[in-house]
């Protein structure tokens, strides 16, 4: 049976890797989007 607790703990630990799954992987499309044009890259 699965306790109260480790239901938490399970549900903290899946927003941790989801967010650092998003930080790391999901800038990965604007890296070569210049956006306003103030990023220099032009």
């Amino acid at each position: 049976m699965i306790s109260f607790q480790e239901i938490v703990v399970y549900l903290l630990l899946g927003i941790a890797v989801a967010f650092l799954v998003k930080k790391f992987f999901g800038k990965k499309k604007k890296d070569n989007d210049c956006g306003d044009g103030n990023c220099g890259c032009g």
